[in-house]
């Protein structure tokens, strides 16, 4: 478990990924303009692109909504006495998540991407 988002996770993050994608295939990684994945410290592995979303526009990330359905169902109205609780409870919530990939799928479609189609 990582404990902080910056540079270093970023970089465990985009290795997965990178692992994950298929031999002689290539993958394409959306991300806001958080300063961990706009550094030039990280190394793109070479079988990803990373396009960065506009400055200030959540509407354009899917994991927003994500966040949003998150805290909605599982995590609202609770108080935590530990630090640990709320990880416990964040790690809860993703894993209910993850069993639904149909509800991860409604979730993150967007109307506008697919006019006219």
């Amino acid at each position: 478990m990582l404990l902080r988002a910056d540079t270093h996770a970023m970089q465990m993050h985009l290795d997965e990924i990178s692992r994950a994608v298929a031999r002689r295939a290539h993958a394409v990684v959306l991300m806001d303009r958080a300063g961990w994945h706009s550094t030039d410290k990280l190394k793109v592995p070479k079988n990803l692109t990373i396009i960065l979303l506009p400055s200030r526009s959540p509407e354009l990330n899917p994991v927003e909504k994500v966040w949003q359905y998150l805290r909605h169902n599982w995590l609202s109205n609770r108080v935590f006495e530990t630090y640990d609780d709320v990880l416990d409870a964040g790690c809860e919530a993703w894993n209910r998540l993850i069993a639904q990939p149909e509800t991860i799928t409604s979730i993150g479609l967007r109307d506008w991407a697919h006019a006219g189609q």
